[in-house]
């Protein structure tokens, strides 16, 4: 398991744990519906954690992206995709059609004939010209597919992001996710992973933030 899914699994249990009633077993509480919440991911040595789907969590992980889609929005984070669930976030399977600007570098790139395919938690991606990357349902040939090493992917470096006005951690984490949702709504930036990142930037700076 590497770097990120661990930090994913440690935001995530956190959250869990810390509105967990004091008595409730974390394992069996009533942060989840059901089932093991994590699952382990070996499709071609993928070998990563997540949380399953259906499970419950209190909060979004650091991070997370906000992604138009229908009516609502969903959230992405680390291969792992959450809608609202009242004033929680469950995790999903991505609807086939979501758009994502970027993913995350850990993904595993795998051909189906002369087709390369992005792996990532059970879901396949396709690259969307000047879009991103879309979620497409399983080749037909998934089983015979061959994974390729290493995936030809250079994420965006992560911005660090500056309080000019003294904001406090909560605020300034809210106001990022605010102008990650914002930034998702603009077409240009649906269409560019650097124009995401600028329209992102230009919002926390209207919101008194340094971002470089």
């Amino acid at each position: 398991m590497r770097c990120r899914s661990t930090l994913l699994c440690a935001v995530l249990g956190a959250l869990a744990l810390a509105h967990a009633p004091a008595h409730a077993d974390p394992r069996h509480g009533d942060h989840r519906r059901g089932g093991d919440p994590w699952r382990f991911d070996p499709r071609y040595s993928h070998n990563h954690y997540y949380p399953s789907v259906g499970y419950v969590a209190y909060g979004l992980p650091g991070g997370s992206l906000s992604i138009a889609f229908g009516t609502g929005h969903l959230f992405f984070n680390s291969g792992v995709w959450f809608r609202p669930y009242a004033d929680r976030y469950v995790v999903i399977a991505p609807p086939l059609g979501v758009l994502v600007p970027v993913l995350p570098p850990d993904c595993v790139t795998v051909w189906v004939g002369n087709t390369m395919y992005y792996y990532l938690n059970g879901a396949y991606y396709l690259p969307a010209p000047g879009r991103g990357f879309a979620v497409v349902a399983p080749p037909p040939s998934v089983e015979t597919a061959q994974a390729a090493v290493p995936a030809p992917i250079k994420p965006p470096p992560t911005p660090v992001i500056y309080p000019r006005n003294g904001q406090s951690p909560a605020q300034t984490e809210g106001d990022r996710q605010e102008c990650n949702r914002w930034a998702t709504m603009q077409q240009a930036a649906l269409l560019d992973a650097d124009v995401f990142q600028r329209a992102v930037a230009a919002c926390m700076d209207g919101r008194g933030y340094t971002v470089r």
